[in-house]
């Protein structure tokens, strides 16, 4: 080894006063000098280990590797990617300078507008480059204090892109908080009251200070947001439950969670335009004097009728009138001036076009989440280098808490089990002996799949015959839960037959499992939903005539997502934590069942596709799916910690998201919206309640409006071309969805131009590699003679 080398940094002294500190300008010079004298130190030792290692013969490469010359190993060791953690004393001074500059681009005071005393001055130090633990102390100790100095968000930046270990990192981490940390705390000890504190400083004269009450007012208000943000985030049901799952049981799972968020933001989403533009204004503007309501049984609950029928959650509680809030005459007998009554609203109107405007900005939000789900599922490039990834980079040295480490440990370990087995799978192919095998069994699950399907299909379309046939009398509304109780016991015996099924196939992946059974629960789903939107708006309507049958439907929607929250509960109870009791105390086994990922995943689509299909009967009802959401997710986590155990065959979910929000997009919003058009457009609206009772079709309040616009001058003709040119026409239905047709094209091409310049630029970086090695071969080479001829 190379003896070290002991460069003295000499600091100059001040002529005059012995005792006096450096100005400014020397204490820059000194950082410069001793940021030079340790890169010259640097090369000195990275040229006498060259020479040294030269002198032993100890240039051993790989096998059948050429060992190179000092020549050669000089110009190899001064590129950039070989002089990366040389030194630890040059590392942490290279990144005090660092430190250094940026503080003084800070808003920091300069060092000659303090105090000498306040001042930090290298002459306390001793700067001889000795390679002990003394002097990396030291410098350890500059590089602190100015880490110090830094913003938060600057300090993590320049200790993130530290070439030092995990453990020196996370210590230089942990000096350079310890007086920030105490600061912190003080801090968040009167953060309760810093809102109402800063009101202490309200100035008496108000003729004087008018903008500093302005600031106080905003102050206050902005702190006063910050904690109510703050007090949101940490109230989440999800803030840690999430990494958890993600940890214990895999991306497959973790999925599932997700997804259930997801819903839970469209369904908040969709809820606020109905809540302010119908639910409040008309909760304000009662139609007339309300009925007597009936007595509370309970029964309400899960029927959605009784007291709860003539309210804000029907569609026939809202007026077909004008809205306006009349003034209360005077008392001495005049009559209200003309303009003393509010501005009118047409509660009609407004319930068209709230709706519609409802169903447009889901679509939009869904649409973006899916291209999102796909631009982060698919993304542009191959994974090659995943593995590599996830053993090298995927620690957050940032985790300093117990519990936060072991999440991400669990998180990790996770992510290698899914990655190996997905690599194991594209290295294991299936014989042809049993992909014939394999091919048999398909077609005949799948047989036994559809005949199933057909059953069940027939089984509600008879059942649904029958209820029609036999109305039910008042008191008799339990009655009404019979056909929302057949429909969830057939989606809950057909998914548990696809999964004994699944089982008897044996399927070579585990994702193509999950796959294939949301295919077949997502067919048998569609079409008893099909014959149920035929049986509302075809057999119902024409069976209610004379009354309220959008009210009836609105209900009937109701009834049937609490019947399916019921069942899942019952699901939850009967399939995993009783089925974990009998295994674990009677057949004396420690396997718990498995979370099935296709039959939960497929009972939310279900249910928000039933939210979207009573959205315009019931406005109330995404309220009602936001509560069952909720539920749901504490349901679920809470058994999934309990009862059930990770997949047994760990796999890669990387695409579940985006399929999750493909099947919510096209069969399930699509058919809603398809629905609710026929609805609109063709179904003739009750003649005894809603706001569009004197109307032929709910779109007829649109055309009465435009009328309206016409009659009243020519200031709003423009309103009535819009709506013969923009709305009535076909012709711009046409062109609009060209136009969306175009763009996905376009789309397409770009991300195929993409991945075709990504394929040759990734064939340009292997050729520069071979290149590399070529011209060292050369070079070698070239010594080689140069040597012989010497």
């Amino acid at each position: 080894m190379a003896q070290p080398l002991a460069l003295v940094l000499n600091v100059p002294e001040a002529l005059g006063d012995q005792d006096q500190e450096p100005s400014p300008y020397e204490e820059s010079e000194v950082h410069d000098s001793f940021h030079q004298l340790i890169q010259e130190q640097s090369q000195l030792a990275e040229e006498l280990e060259l020479q040294q290692r030269h002198g032993h013969q100890s240039l051993l490469g790989p096998e059948g590797a050429p060992v190179h010359s000092a020549a050669t190993l000089r110009i190899l060791a001064s590129m950039p990617s070989r002089t990366i953690g040389r030194s630890r004393g040059a590392i942490i001074s290279q990144y005090y300078n660092r430190t250094v500059k940026l503080r003084r681009r800070g808003s920091r005071p300069l060092l000659g507008d303090m105090v000498h005393s306040a001042r930090p001055s290298l002459r306390l130090y001793d700067l001889e480059l000795d390679p002990t633990a003394l002097e990396e102390d030291e410098k350890q100790g500059l590089l602190v204090k100015e880490l110090q100095g830094l913003s938060v968000a600057q300090r993590d930046h320049m200790l993130r892109g530290m070439p030092l270990n995990l453990a020196e990192k996370r210590c230089l981490r942990e000096k350079s908080q310890v007086q920030r940390g105490k600061r912190r705390a003080r801090q968040d000890r009167g953060g309760v009251f810093s809102c109402c504190s800063r009101l202490r400083y309200w100035p008496p004269n108000p003729g004087l200070a008018l903008g500093l009450r302005v600031t106080c007012v905003v102050l206050a208000l902005h702190s006063l947001g910050l904690a109510l943000l703050s007090g949101l985030h940490a109230v989440r049901p999800w803030r840690h439950t999430l990494k958890q799952i993600g940890g214990q049981f895999g991306s497959s799972v973790l999925s599932y969670f997700l997804f259930l968020k997801t819903l839970l933001a469209f369904n908040a989403l969709l809820l606020l335009l109905p809540l302010g533009l119908l639910v409040g204004v008309q909760a304000a503007l009662p139609p007339g004097p309300p009925d007597p309501a009936p007595a509370f049984t309970g029964l309400e609950l899960l029927t959605g009728g009784g007291c709860f029928t003539h309210t804000v959650m029907y569609y026939g509680y809202y007026s077909n009138a004008t809205l306006s809030q009349s003034c209360v005459p005077p008392r001495d007998g005049h009559q209200c001036s003309p303009g003393a009554s509010s501005l009118p609203y047409n509660m009609p109107l407004a319930y068209l076009f709230t709706m519609g405007a409802a169903f447009f900005i889901t679509c939009i939000s869904l649409v973006y989440s899916m291209s999102h789900a796909f631009g982060e599922s698919y993304r542009v490039g191959s994974t090659k280098g995943v593995h590599a990834i996830t053993v090298f980079c995927s620690w957050d040295y940032k985790v300093t808490e117990k519990r936060a480490s072991r999440l991400q440990q669990d998180n990790i370990r996770t992510q290698l089990k899914e990655l190996l087995a997905e690599w194991q799978l594209h290295r294991s192919p299936q014989s042809l002996r049993g992909r014939l095998r394999q091919a048999v069994l398909l077609g005949l699950a799948w047989l036994l799949c559809l005949g199933t399907m057909l059953g069940c299909s027939v089984a509600v379309f008879v059942f649904s015959e029958v209820m029609i046939q036999s109305p039910v009398s008042a008191g008799q509304e339990a009655r009404l839960l019979a056909l929302p109780l057949v429909v969830s016991l057939l989606n809950l015996g057909a998914s548990y037959l696809f999964r004994g099924l699944a089982a008897l196939e044996r399927h070579e992946s585990p994702g193509l499992e999950v796959y294939v059974a949301i295919c077949r629960n997502l067919i048998l789903k569609m079409a008893i939903l099909g014959i149920l939107c035929y049986h509302w708006l075809g057999r119902r309507v024409a069976a209610l005539q004379g009354q309220c049958w959008e009210d009836f439907v609105g209900q009937e929607l109701y009834r049937f997502m609490v019947m399916d929250f019921v069942f899942a509960l019952l699901d939850t109870l009967f399939g995993e934590l009783v089925w974990r009791l009998i295994s674990e105390r009677k057949l004396k086994r420690r396997r718990k069942p498995e979370f099935d990922i296709a039959r939960n995943v497929l009972d939310l689509i279900y249910g928000q596709t039933l939210t979207w299909l009573g959205v315009l009967f019931s406005p109330l009802l995404p309220a009602v799916q936001v509560l069952r959401l909720l539920l749901l997710f504490l349901v679920k986590k809470a058994s999934l910690m309990a009862n059930c155990q990770a997949p047994r065959r760990p796999w890669l979910a990387s695409h579940m998201s985006t399929v999750f929000l493909t099947l919510l997009c096209f069969p399930s919003f699509l058919g809603a919206a398809i629905f609710l058009c026929y609805a609109v457009w063709q179904v003739k609206p009750s003649s005894t309640c809603g706001p569009f009772r004197t109307l032929d079709t709910m779109y007829e309040a649109g055309r009465v409006w435009v009328r309206h616009l016409e009659s009243a001058g020519p200031g709003a003709s423009w309103v009535p071309w819009l709506h013969r040119y923009l709305v009535d026409s076909t012709f711009f239905l046409f062109l609009a969805s060209a136009l969306l047709l175009a763009i996905i094209y376009f789309n397409i091409q770009v991300v195929k131009g993409q991945r075709k310049v990504i394929s040759l630029l990734k064939e340009q970086i292997r050729n520069e590699g071979e290149d590399k090695i070529f011209l060292i071969n050369r070079l070698h080479s070239v010594y080689e003679r140069k040597e012989r001829s010497r």
